[in-house]
């Protein structure tokens, strides 16, 4: 069975950092890319970073470049988010999702399109408030 649980929400003021966890099983991380999405209230969900099977490239979206950093444990079959210089704005449930990436598929290809993550997580809040 697959699963995925994220972990590491919280409560953070602007300009902090949280580190958010997602802990798989039913699959390893070798087969699997894992991307971080998020959904704001009221809007819709935008995928935020990825970090794909194998060699494990990895894919941000702009408004996230330079203060998220995206790695994996495949031993420990967990994917971490590092995110730095929170902003308010960014205050949102964080879910983590499980795709398909095809053997000659880039995750940068990949990681904007939802419809290639199966398997999603419950969600974990991120709440950035002063």
């Amino acid at each position: 069975q697959v699963q995925l649980v994220e972990s590491g929400g919280g409560l953070v003021q602007p300009g902090g950092s949280l580190r958010l966890s997602c802990a798989v099983s039913g699959f390893s991380l070798r087969s699997r890319a894992i991307g971080w999405f998020r959904q704001a209230p009221g809007k819709n969900r935008e995928v935020v970073a990825c970090i794909g099977r194998g060699v494990a490239g990895t894919y941000y979206a702009d408004s996230v470049k330079g203060r998220f950093t995206i790695s994996r444990d495949d031993a420990k079959n967990t994917v971490y988010r590092q995110m730095n210089s929170l902003k308010l704005e960014e205050t949102a449930v964080y879910y983590c999702a499980a795709g398909m990436q095809d053997p000659f598929e880039s995750v940068q290809a990949m990681c904007p399109m939802r419809r290639k993550f199966g398997a999603w997580g419950q969600g974990t809040q991120v709440t950035v408030s002063s």
